[in-house]
């Protein structure tokens, strides 16, 4: 079949075609996915007419709706998921070079306020097919047991609907999919069985954090990572490269991008790029499809069943303009909580000079980790708790053009003095945390008037610190200060406002009164509407919630395999 623009794949099929533009022009369609493994290569993709009602239609394409998208085509329904980014192959696509990868980054316009307005953008979300996993940071932490049940074990947030022992499996699942690497020995949490490979070779930077932490008396361990330390099928051992945040070339991360969806594919899957969805059509008090404008106009999928996947600023945003005169108040929002509770975490870090070089950008960001501070929860001396919750904290490997962004943004320094600060590049390192923020009901995402390039009403972010997360970053903070500065670091300072990761604005719970969805993911008020992202969580913990996500995505598709059996 000759494809205009795009040349006949048949005659070409080891080379890029002429036209091949992933951000103006859809890859998959007319019957085939790029091969995101092979240069130039595509793989058959099963596509299905709008007027068709599909199974299960999903919005977005990251670690919830890919991996679900892939556990559903796999048990045998038929799957059309949308993603609003480009499909893009990272063996072709993607630069050593910092500007040109923004393109990876949700960037429209948003709107943010509140007390402590967020910065969004490339430390938050991603507008790609994979989501924000194919420039996320690989560190693949499980939730400690009893942030599934905070409020009844620890006095804070709210329950989860889940026990922490069937999520045990599914976090065991997700290791092996994406062949972590990790540590032979976990030092935190319950037992868990070895990790699939090797722990990744520990930088100049890690070991920075490693003495840090054995002055300061408390345990350390290699970072859990997905990218793989050892060859995974097409996929090669990392190389260190350090543009992991950025978009990896060589294919050794297990995005989503790289990891289900061509396996989604393989089962039946359609995947649909440069898919905007704009709203979810109800009738008589169910989901029947989604409006999504592509190539340059809406278009309207019938689907049996619709997954809002898009992470916790579109999911709401979607949610709230699907308004009607049955739904008035947006879908699945008889609470009013759909927009609410939305948490980030914190992610303040610490910076010094240290007189041996470091040069922190060879390899992962992350490679050294401490969890004490999410296992200890009353500290102790000038270290007590004040607050409830905890916080992790690992190794940093900022590259040149954020260094010196980070610089100028949070260290206050222009003109000669960041120049001269600039060459002493090599031999900083730092230590960041990843914190856990309170649910806050005034924390929300609403809809503004402003207008996007589709007509939607843009998002309005409000966020705000409570005492709690105020006190918690004091800690973090002070500790980390004392450790920079015994693993030898000298002029200290902090970078006092960061925060990365987005939850809440659809919580799960066993009451549709206080919660969005139940512990299926399904809307408490529109049967075949579900929410498979990190907006379901009632809390956010102290580490990285991708891989919680992903476990998550797993037992919905278990869920609703058993529910149609």
């Amino acid at each position: 079949m000759r494809i205009p623009g795009l040349g006949n794949a048949a005659d070409n099929p080891k080379h890029v075609t002429p036209g091949d533009d992933p951000e103006h022009h859809p890859r998959a369609r007319d019957g085939r996915a790029p091969n995101v493994m092979r240069i130039g290569e595509w793989v058959p993709m099963r596509q299905h007419r709008d007027e068709e009602e599909v199974d299960f239609a999903i919005v977005g394409t990251g670690a919830g709706g890919g991996t679900l998208a892939c556990r559903l085509a796999e048990g045998g329904l038929s799957v059309v998921a949308f993603d609003a980014g480009p499909y893009f192959r990272p063996l072709e696509d993607f630069a050593s070079d910092e500007s040109h990868q923004s393109k990876l980054y949700w960037t429209d316009e948003r709107i943010v306020d509140g007390e402590n307005p967020l910065q969004m953008g490339s430390n938050n979300s991603g507008k790609a097919v994979g989501g924000s996993t194919v420039h996320y940071a690989m560190v693949a932490l499980r939730f400690r047991p009893e942030w599934f049940k905070t409020r009844t074990l620890m006095g804070y947030g709210a329950d989860w609907p889940l026990d922490w022992r069937e999520m045990w499996r599914y976090y065991d699942q997700v290791e092996d999919d994406l062949k972590i690497s990790g540590p032979v020995n976990y030092p935190w949490g319950p037992y868990r069985r070895r990790y699939h490979r090797r722990a990744h070779e520990i930088n100049a930077a890690a070991k920075v954090l490693a003495r840090g932490a054995e002055a300061m008396g408390i345990g350390w361990t290699p970072t859990p990572l997905a990218t793989v330390s050892a060859p995974h099928g097409d996929a090669p051992p990392c190389v260190y490269r350090g543009f992991c945040t950025l978009g990896c070339s060589t294919n050794a991360k297990q995005s989503v991008l790289v990891s289900y969806l061509p396996r989604a594919l393989k089962a039946g899957a359609e995947i649909r790029d440069l898919a905007m969805v704009g709203r979810i059509e109800t009738r008589n008090g169910r989901a029947t499809g989604v409006h999504y404008f592509r190539e340059g106009k809406w278009r309207f999928q019938r689907a049996k069943n619709v997954v809002v996947a898009g992470y916790a600023i579109e999911t709401p945003r979607l949610l709230l303009n699907s308004a009607n005169q049955e739904f008035p108040d947006g879908l699945a929002n008889s609470s009013g909580l759909v927009g609410r509770n939305l948490m980030v975490q914190g992610n303040q870090a610490v910076w010094g000079v240290f007189d041996e070089e470091i040069r922190s950008y060879k390899g992962p960001p992350s490679l050294a980790i401490s969890e004490h501070w999410n296992y200890d929860d009353k500290g102790h001396g000038p270290f007590a708790k004040d607050f409830f919750g905890g916080y992790s904290y690992m190794s940093q490997g900022p590259l040149p053009q954020l260094w010196a962004n980070t610089q100028a943004s949070a260290h206050g320094l222009w003109g000669e003095a960041l120049v001269a600060e600039m060459q002493r590049y090599n031999h900083v390192a730092g230590l960041k945390v990843v914190s856990e923020y309170m649910p806050q009901e005034r924390n929300r995402v609403t809809l503004a008037d402003v207008k996007d390039q589709y007509g939607l009403p843009v998002a309005r972010i409000t966020y705000s610190w409570c005492d709690n997360d105020k006190a918690l970053n004091r800690h973090a903070l002070k500790f980390l200060r004392e450790a920079l500065s015994a693993a030898g670091g000298r002029e200290v300072w902090d970078q006092g406002d960061d925060t990365c990761h987005l939850n809440g604005t659809a919580r799960m719970g066993a009451d549709p009164r206080t919660s969005v969805v139940d512990a299926d993911c399904r809307s408490w008020d529109i049967p075949n509407l579900y929410v498979c992202d990190g907006s379901v969580f009632p809390t956010v913990g102290g580490v990285n919630p991708s891989l919680t996500i992903q476990a998550v995505a797993l037992r919905t598709a278990d869920r609703i395999l058993a529910r149609r059996r």
